[in-house]
Formats: structure tokens, sequence, C-alpha cells
């Protein structure tokens, strides 16, 4: 087959295509490597940062405080005489419960009765001696200094039969109040001096724990707040907290707290360890993971939140209490965006693009 030519072109058609050509490369595409975009033309907005969000509400929280303390008797009396003598007799065994006014110890009496009786008809003699200068004197038969003297006498006879039965009554100690004779350290026929101790009475019907609370958790404390005894063997007591301390101690800069707790069953507790726990105010806080916990440029524990315009917010926050899973907190709003994944990527005041968090997140 025989191929025909094309003709070449014209010499002044070829000139005038290669010009155009020129001029194309040279101006043609000169918009694209323009650092401005074209007049009019808006530019393209960076797009914002997407963030995870969940809405929670405040809910009421009834915080608790967990102290570590000890258990005594609600009362505790060291058993002392009042009254020289020998023991006589043991009415009381060591253990024994008692009510108020049983006779705990008996001394031997000596000559205490004669003296009493003694002093009793002294008495009655000054008396009728002084009746009889009443008489005298409203016939003006004895001076005012001999009825003085008279009225005297009797006030140190009433004054000494007085003394006597105290002494009396002090060879028989009697219990104050009712509980457990814990101690008794006498024996028949010992020498019991005035003052010397001779047992210990126990009222454990009611138990005392004693703790110390730190000073960043004792403003929180009352009087009347409940409080739960948790024992070693797991039991309970309930009971309410019966003193705060308005002074802190020195070494430790804490604060005593008592909280009285009823032992109904009378349980061998006193003298015990146990953990008090004490519940506080109920406050509104809010629920959240703890991994959503930061520090702002004061070094304060803070959370981030978006406002109703999507731009972020870092609150400050005071915790109430936390557990491994979970935190509760005070100062947010009572209805609040929680940032729940991205918060580390954008900063407060920055606008994001808020999406709604995985399942996960909302059921924290």
């Amino acid at each position: 087959m025989v191929r025909r030519r094309r003709p070449p072109l014209p010499p002044l058609l070829a000139v005038a295509v290669t010009l155009a050509l020129g001029i194309w490369l040279a101006f043609g595409d000169l918009q694209r490597f323009q650092e401005a975009p074209p007049e009019g033309e808006p530019a393209v907005a960076e797009p914002a940062t997407r963030v995870e969000v969940v809405t929670r509400v405040a809910e009421p929280h009834a915080p608790r405080l967990v102290l570590q303390g000890h258990l005594t008797a609600d009362r505790e009396l060291t058993l002392r005489v009042r009254q020289t003598g020998r023991v006589e007799a043991l009415p009381i065994a060591a253990g024994s419960r008692v009510e108020a006014g049983t006779v705990l110890l008996e001394l031997a009496r000596e000559e205490l009765p004669a003296r009493l009786e003694q002093a009793e008809a002294e008495l009655a003699l000054a008396r009728a001696e002084l009746a009889g200068a009443d008489d005298l004197r409203r016939r003006e038969l004895i001076s005012n200094t001999d009825l003085l003297r008279l009225q005297s006498g009797v006030s140190r006879a009433v004054a000494e039969v007085a003394t006597l039965r105290r002494q009396l009554d002090d060879t028989r100690p009697r219990a104050p109040f009712a509980g457990v004779l814990d101690r008794l350290d006498a024996e028949l026929g010992d020498l019991a001096q005035d003052g010397e101790a001779f047992g210990r009475l126990v009222d454990d019907t009611h138990l005392v724990a004693r703790a110390w609370v730190p000073q960043r958790d004792a403003q929180e404390l009352e009087v009347g707040l409940p409080a739960t005894l948790r024992l070693l063997d797991g039991s309970r007591l309930e009971g309410e907290v019966s003193l705060v301390g308005r002074r802190a101690e020195e070494e430790a800069r804490s604060f005593a707290v008592e909280a009285q707790v009823a032992n109904p069953e009378r349980r061998r507790l006193a003298g015990a360890s146990a953990t008090l726990v004490v519940t506080l105010p109920e406050r509104r806080v809010h629920r959240l993971s703890p991994a959503l916990l930061e520090l702002d440029d004061e070094g304060r524990l803070a959370v981030k939140h978006l406002d109703d315009d999507d731009r972020v917010l870092l609150t400050a926050v005071t915790l109430v209490d936390a557990v491994p899973e979970e935190a509760r907190v005070v100062g947010l709003p009572e209805r609040v965006r929680l940032i729940t994944l991205g918060g580390g990527l954008v900063a407060p005041g920055e606008r994001v693009e808020a999406v709604a968090a995985e399942p996960a997140a909302e059921a924290l």
C-alpha cells in the first residue's frame, strides 16, 4: 500500500502556532502558582478537631469517710476506797454484772457504829440545851453570847454525826452505775488504805470509737452524722458521731473524732480496733472516669467540657471520693457535656466538632 504524505504547513502558519504555544507555556497556567487565591474566591477553612462527648447531670451522693480507730467502753471507772479498813467481805466476784447501788466491797467497821451512836446522843443533848436556852432568852435570863455558844455546839454535833455516817457508808463501796466488775484487786483480810484502787467498773452497753481525722476532712464532720463500725469479724455496729475535736493534735495535725454506738449484745469489744465509717452530708456530684481528670495552670484538678457553642472549657473541680474505675467530683455545672475522647488534642477556648460518645463511655 502506498502512504500519502501530509503536505507541510505553510511557513507563516507554522510561525504563528509556535508563537502561540510559547505564550501559553509562559503565562497560561500562572494562576496555579499564586500564593493567595484569586480575588473574590473564599479561603478553605481548616476542619475542626473532632471530640467525643457525653451529657451528664449531677446526682446526689453521700460520701463516706473511712478512719481506723479503737473502741472503749462508754463509761469506765477505777474504783477506790474512801475509808481505811480491812476487807471483811467480797460480795461480788470479778466479771459479774451489777446494777447501780450494788455493794462491791465490805470493810470492817470497827468502832464506827459506837462512835456514831455517841455522836447522835451528843447531838440530841445539844439540841435540848439550845431549846432551853431559847426559853431563857425570851425571859432575858441568858446572854446572847451563851446562846450563840449553844448554837455552835449543835452545829458541831450535826457535823460529827454526818462525818461518821459518811465513814460508815464508805465501808460499803457501791457501784455508781450499772456495768461489769471487770477487775477486782482485793483479798479478804487486806488492809485497804484511803484512796487505794480495788477494782474497775465498765459499762459496755454503749461503746465509743475513737479515731483521728486529717485536717483536710475535719471541716466536713459534725456531731450527729451517721457512723458505722466495721469489726474484725465482719460484723457492724451502728451509731453516730458524738465528738469532733476543736484543736488539731500537734504532731500529726489531725483532729480527734468520736462516735458512740450501741452494743446491745454486750460483746467484749472495749479496747479492740475497728474501722469507723462516717457518712458525710449529701452533695450533688458528677461521676466520671479518673482518666478525664487533669491539672490546670494553677495545679488544681480540672475537667474539660463544652459550652453551648462547642467551645472547650477547663473547669476546676474538687474530688469527693474515688475508686479505680470511677471518680466523683463537685464544681461542674448541673448539666455538663463532658469530653470523653480527644480532650488531650484541644485547648480551652477552641471550637470543636462534637460527636456522641461510644455506648461504653455513656454507661460510666
